[in-house]
């Protein structure tokens, strides 16, 4: 069963009341029974007093003198307030007994010969005893006096206390879970109003953002976080419909071209020389689709959560070494020439694999929209752990540089027309230096070149 947070809240708010609440019983009990039978003593202890004052004796003998305080009724009578005596001598024999002890009846007594309060019975009816040792002159005990008084009063008092208190006590939960369902009702209310404007939300109306409360209490961090999270959410969906439009134009572009040539071709019987232009033109956008699709594939495999970057300590000369080889057999019509300057001992920490495709993809971009004739530097620095990959190329103007990373992003129409390519190689290698903690920065000025920096964790792992 699944219970409301609201009755959460009262169950909880009354298992603590019922806590106090037995405590503080506990103690109210605690204190009437201590003082009603510290009255009852007192009382014991007062009539001793008066009863050892009519009392004489010779050393081991105990004499009783005939006072009026032997005829109070109290001592005469059962039924109302009595007081029970009884005297026995050093030898346990009962020497005196009031009235009201009738037949053979005695005063329990305890072998205790010091001076002790106690409970006991007589005739049905509870009682209350104090027993106290009888001394000579020379401080012997000669005898002991027994005195009761009827408890009857106070244990009715202590029971009716208990009997209240146990049905009160029910009662008082019942109220206070009852009270505690209300405040938290009230107090829960703004909860199930945010409930309310939360759910009202969907990607139709995900730019509207919750009201934030008056006070600024635990309340209001809540919803100025569900704020922020539709933010990221807007964001993130803006961004998803921008890349499945960018992805579908990308997509058909060449097919439309694709399309084009192969509809020029069958109106009527061509040269063999024609046929084979077009067919050329057909693999050209068949391997763009291809490069496109592999593309897209490599930034889902990079978004997923399986991927994670395998990372060890990769000597940097060495890899860059390998990778100017296959840079240098490809078809440059440009004839750029590499220039790299990178420390035999320079180590850093990476993936392999994703440092290799990162480092593809800057230097295709820096062949791709670099000059005729240029050049392209790759340089490590040592004291910032960054390595930069450098071209004197056409540049990026300021208002395109903070979108370079984003997919399909190209900087102007006019050079995309001009040079071939989708915007989604620097997004991949902005993915990959994520992976690996690798900060990437690009600084670029039109028509002087563009520098792409990778920083490098300061913690190096030696192998």
């Amino acid at each position: 069963m699944t219970l409301k947070f609201k009755n959460r809240i009262a169950i909880f708010n009354t298992l603590a009341v019922a806590f106090t609440t037995a405590m503080v019983f506990f103690v109210i009990y605690f204190v009437v029974y201590k003082t009603a039978y510290a009255h009852l003593d007192d009382d014991v202890a007062v009539e001793k007093e008066e009863v050892i004052s009519n009392l004489d004796w010779h050393r081991n003998t105990i004499s009783i003198n005939k006072m009026p305080e032997w005829e109070e009724a109290e001592h005469n009578q059962v039924e109302v307030n009595p007081t029970f005596l009884q005297i026995e001598d050093d030898k346990g024999i009962v020497i005196f007994r009031s009235a009201n002890l009738m037949g053979d009846q005695m005063l329990i007594a305890s072998n205790n010969p010091n001076k002790i309060f106690y409970n006991g019975e007589i005739n049905g009816q509870k009682i209350r005893l104090g027993q106290f040792p009888i001394l000579n002159e020379e401080g012997e005990n000669i005898g002991r006096l027994t005195i009761a008084v009827s408890l009857e009063e106070s244990f009715n008092i202590l029971n009716n206390l208990i009997w209240v208190l146990l049905i009160s006590f029910p009662i008082v939960l019942i109220v206070q879970f009852m009270a505690s369902s209300l405040a938290a009702e009230k107090a829960i209310e703004p909860v199930n109003q945010l409930i309310r404007s939360a759910s009202s939300i969907s990607d139709s109306n995900i730019n509207t953002r919750l009201v934030l409360p008056e006070h600024k209490d635990e309340l209001y961090e809540l919803t100025k976080t569900i704020n922020e999270l539709l933010a990221r959410i807007e964001v993130s969906m803006l961004q998803q419909k921008q890349f499945t439009s960018d992805a579908s134009h990308e997509i058909r572009t060449p097919l439309a071209g694709i399309r084009g040539t192969l509809e020029v071709l069958i109106r009527k019987h061509r040269d063999q020389n024609v046929y084979e232009e077009k067919v050329a033109d057909v693999i050209s956008q068949v391997d763009r689709l291809d490069n496109l699709l592999e593309q897209l594939l490599q930034l889902a495999r990079i978004d997923s959560s399986t991927s994670i970057a395998q990372l060890e300590p990769i000597f940097l000369a060495e890899l860059i070494s390998a990778l100017a080889e296959k840079w240098n057999q490809k078809d440059n019509e440009k004839d750029i020439t590499l220039h790299f300057n990178i420390p035999e001992d320079a180590i850093v920490q990476g993936d392999e694999l994703y440092l290799e495709v990162i480092l593809n993809n800057l230097f295709s971009n820096a062949i791709k929209y670099g000059k005729k004739n240029g050049n392209i530097f790759i340089f490590w620095d040592d004291a910032l752990k960054t390595l930069s990959v450098k071209d004197d190329g056409i540049g990026i103007s300021p208002e395109h540089l903070p979108n370079i990373f984003n997919r399909f992003y190209r900087a102007d129409e006019s050079r995309s027309s001009a040079i071939k390519g989708n915007g989604l190689g620097l997004s991949i290698v902005k993915k990959l230096a994520d992976l690996q903690n690798i900060s990437l920065k690009a600084d670029s000025k039109s028509n002087v070149g563009s520098t792409f920096m990778l920083t490098f964790p300061r913690r190096i792992l030696l192998s």
